[in-house]
C-alpha cells in the first residue's frame, strides 16, 4: 500500500495534534466496546422472525457484507491516518467538499448513536431501580462517560478494558449455560435451522435472510470509530487497519455463536414470532428464562446496562475527534479544535451535550426511543457509501500510490458501496427524511462557506 503523498495532507500537518498513546489491544477494546459484544440480543427476535428461522445464517450474510467496508476503511486508514476518519478520506478521495459531507453525515451517526446506547443504559438502570426516573440514569451516565473522555483516551480505554472484560465473561456464561442445556435437554428446533430457516414460515427463502441481513448489519455500526483514533496510535496506521478488521471478525464470530445457540434454546417459532411482533424485542430474554433461569435473564440485563453507558462513552469519544478533525480543517469554527494537553476536550464537551440533550429529551418521552432508533443509522450508511466512493476515486480516478488493483480499488469498494445504498434504500422512511434534511443542512452550510471563501479571496 501506497505511503502518503502531498495530496493526502491537510491542515493536521501544522494545526493542533493529539497525543499517541493507545496500542493495539486498546484500539480493538474500543471498537468492540462500541459495537458490543450482545448487539443482538435486542434485535433477535425480529430477525428471527424476518428471516423464517434462519437467523444464525444473517449474520453470517451480514458480516461478509460488512466486511467490504472494513477493508475499504482499511485501505484509507493508511493512506490518510488522521483523526477525521472518513471525512479526510473523502477529502482526499473526493475533493473538500464530498470530504465535509461524508464528515456531516457521519456527525448524525456519532451524535445519534451515543443518544441511543446512554438511553438503553437509562432505562436498563431504571428497570433495576425503579425509584430513579430512568432519564436520571441517562443523564448521570453522560456525565460519568464524559468524564472520563475528558480525562484522556488512554484512561477510558484501560476502563473500557475492564468493561468488556465484564460483557465477554456474562457472554461466555451464557454460552455454556446454553452448550449445557441443548446437551441435556436437546434443541427446540432443528440443529442445522438457524442456519437454514425452522421451516414455520415455508421452505427456505434467500429474500428473508437478505431483508433481515438490512437489520442485522445495524449491529456492527460503530467498528469504524476505530478510525477516528488514527492520530493517538503509536506504531503506524497499520495497527488500525488490522484493528478494524479484527472487531469486524470477532464481532461476527460472536453474533452468529450467540444467536445460533439461542434459536435452538427458542421454544417460540419464527412464524409465531412474526404474528405476534410484541413478543418479538424480549424473544432472546424469553428463551433465556425458560431454557436456563431468571438469573442468567438479570445477569444479561445488567452486563447491557453497563455496556452500554460504555458503547456510548466510544461513540462520544468518536464523535468528539470527527468534530476536531473537521475544526482543524476550518469546516466548523476554529475553536473546536483546541486541544488540552493532546485531548480535544472543547470538541468532547460539545459532542457531549449534544448528546445529553437527544438522550435526556428521548428518555423523557415514551416514544423517545422509536424516535432516535428510526434515524440512528442513515448518517452512518451516507458516510460509508462516500467512503467506498474514496477508494475507486483515490486509487482508480486519481491513480495516486502505484498501479491500479482492480478487484481492490474498483471491485470491493463497487460492491460494499451496492451494499450500504440497498440498506439505505430499505431503511425506514422517517429515517431517509431525516437524512434527507440533514444533507440539505450540510449542503447550505457548505454554500455558505463556499461564498465566504470566494469573498475572502476577492477582498485579499
Amino acid at each position: 500500500m501506497a505511503d502518503t503523498d502531498t495530496d493526502a495532507t491537510t491542515a493536521a500537518d501544522e494545526g493542533p495534534r493529539l497525543r499517541r498513546s493507545l496500542g493495539f489491544r486498546d484500539l480493538v477494546v474500543y471498537g468492540l466496546l462500541f459495537i458490543a459484544p450482545m448487539a443482538p440480543v435486542g434485535v433477535f427476535g425480529t430477525l428471527d422472525a424476518k428471516s423464517h428461522g434462519a437467523v444464525a445464517l444473517v449474520y453470517v450474510v451480514a458480516t461478509v457484507a460488512m466486511a467490504f467496508t472494513a477493508f475499504s476503511y482499511a485501505q484509507m486508514v493508511r493512506v490518510v491516518p488522521q483523526a477525521g476518519s472518513v471525512f479526510a478520506y473523502a477529502r482526499v478521495g473526493l475533493g473538500r467538499e464530498a470530504g465535509f459531507i461524508a464528515g456531516w453525515m457521519a456527525m448524525l451517526d456519532y451524535v445519534l448513536i451515543p443518544a441511543v446506547a446512554y438511553l438503553f443504559s437509562g432505562i436498563a438502570m431504571n428497570a433495576l431501580v425503579p425509584e430513579v426516573s430512568r432519564w436520571v440514569w441517562t443523564a448521570l451516565a453522560v456525565v460519568l462517560t464524559t468524564c472520563l473522555n475528558l480525562w484522556g483516551v488512554r484512561a477510558a480505554a484501560r476502563v473500557g478494558f475492564l468493561v468488556l472484560a465484564m460483557e465477554i465473561v456474562v457472554l461466555v456464561v451464557f454460552v455454556v449455560s446454553a452448550i449445557v442445556v441443548l446437551a441435556r435437554d436437546g434443541a427446540e428446533r432443528g440443529w442445522l435451522s438457524p442456519l437454514s430457516g425452522d421451516g414455520t414460515q415455508g421452505a427456505f427463502a434467500l429474500s428473508a435472510v437478505i431483508g433481515a441481513v438490512s437489520v442485522a448489519v445495524l449491529s456492527y455500526l460503530g467498528f469504524d470509530a476505530v478510525a477516528t483514533f488514527a492520530e493517538e496510535v503509536t506504531g503506524g496506521s497499520e495497527k488500525v487497519a488490522r484493528a478494524l478488521l479484527f472487531c469486524l471478525a470477532l464481532a461476527g464470530v460472536l453474533f452468529i455463536t450467540q444467536t445460533y445457540l439461542v434459536a435452538l434454546l427458542e421454544p417460540t417459532t419464527s412464524a409465531q414470532l412474526a404474528a405476534d411482533a410484541g413478543k418479538q424485542g424480549s424473544a432472546f430474554y424469553d428463551a433465556v428464562d425458560v431454557s436456563v433461569g431468571n438469573w442468567l435473564h438479570n445477569l444479561v440485563a445488567v452486563s447491557k446496562a453497563i455496556g452500554a453507558a460504555f458503547a456510548a462513552l466510544v461513540g462520544q469519544a468518536a464523535a468528539g475527534r470527527l468534530v476536531f478533525a473537521m475544526a482543524r480543517d476550518r469546516r466548523l469554527p476554529r475553536a473546536l479544535s483546541q486541544t488540552d494537553d493532546g485531548v480535544p476536550r472543547v470538541a468532547l464537551l460539545s459532542a457531549a451535550l449534544i448528546t445529553l440533550i437527544a438522550a435526556v429529551w428521548a428518555a423523557r418521552r415514551d416514544d423517545g426511543l422509536d424516535h432516535l432508533v428510526s434515524v440512528v443509522d442513515i448518517g452512518a450508511l451516507t458516510a460509508f457509501t462516500l467512503l467506498h466512493a474514496s477508494v475507486v476515486g483515490w486509487f482508480a480516478v486519481r491513480r495516486r500510490g502505484g498501479p491500479v488493483v482492480w478487484w481492490r480499488h474498483v471491485l470491493v469498494p463497487v460492491l460494499g458501496a451496492a451494499i450500504t445504498v440497498a440498506v439505505i434504500v430499505e431503511a425506514s422512511g422517517t429515517a431517509q427524511v431525516v437524512g434527507a434534511i440533514w444533507l440539505a443542512v450540510g449542503l447550505a452550510v457548505l454554500a455558505v462557506q463556499g461564498n465566504r471563501n470566494k469573498a475572502d479571496t476577492e477582498t485579499g
